[in-house]
Parts: C-alpha cells; sequence; structure tokens
C-alpha cells in the first residue's frame, strides 16, 4: 500500500538528560507520521472532525532498535497496512540521518461518529482518495 516520509529533527526537550529520545515521544512521532500521510491526500484531521469523525488510537505498538540522539534527522516512514474499513491500520518505520533503523512501529485507529460515539465506516471521500493512490 502507499508510504508517505515525513521528517523530523528531534528536539532537546524529546530526550532525557543522556540525550536519548524519551520512548514516549515515538507515539508522537507515529502520530506525525500518519496526519503527514493523511494532509498528503488533502485530508486533515481538523477537517474530518467538522464532518463528525473522530479517529482514536485503539493499539499501539513499537518495537525499538537503536536510540533516536538529540538533534538526529528522523525519517517516519508510514504504511497504510490495509484498505480501512471500521478501522484504519498504520506501519511505521522510523530511520535516523544514517539510514539506520531505529524503531518500527504500528497504530489501529477506529472511526467513531462524533455524535453517537458508535464506530462507523471509513468515510468515502477517504477511500475514494486511497484509490486513485493506488492507480498511481
Amino acid at each position: 500500500m502507499q508510504k508517505y516520509n515525513t521528517s523530523i529533527r528531534v528536539r532537546y526537550s524529546e530526550t532525557d538528560q543522556m540525550g536519548v529520545v524519551y520512548h514516549g515521544n515515538y507515539a508522537q512521532f507515529f502520530e506525525i507520521g500518519r496526519t503527514e500521510w493523511l494532509r498528503s491526500m488533502g485530508v486533515t484531521y481538523k477537517y474530518m472532525e467538522k464532518t463528525g469523525i473522530m479517529l482514536p488510537v485503539i493499539s499501539l505498538s513499537c518495537n525499538f532498535k537503536k536510540s533516536a540522539l538529540y538533534d538526529d534527522e528522523l525519517t517516519v516512514t508510514t504504511y497504510l497496512k490495509k484498505t480501512p474499513s471500521v478501522k484504519i491500520e498504520f506501519d511505521y518505520e522510523i530511520t535516523n540521518q544514517n539510514n539506520e533503523l531505529i524503531c518500527t512501529g504500528n497504530t489501529i485507529l477506529a472511526f467513531i461518529n462524533s455524535q453517537t460515539k458508535k464506530p462507523m465506516r471509513c468515510p468515502d471521500y477517504i477511500l475514494e482518495k486511497i484509490e486513485q493512490l493506488s492507480f498511481t
């Protein structure tokens, strides 16, 4: 499926006293990757929320391979794992400026109707954009 790369420079506030990225920040790096993946298709969280859709994370995993350090330039590669239905699933790879694998991860998010708070199908406009990407 379609992938998208996003660059992030590690800020001092994201590291511990040893200059190593704190493990909790990887969830934010994944979020940056997937929101930019969506934005690259012309879809934003702001628009989804305006149209009554929430997209909470229901599962997150991260496998650390190497430490990321202060001032590293990281590339978050975000992959759509499969065509979404009620859920949308992403895989991630984060590499540093030397193309060394820092971590891999996965998130699953659910499409939720903001009025009823119940699961809903992936909106057609997102499915159409994904289909268009598959043919380019």
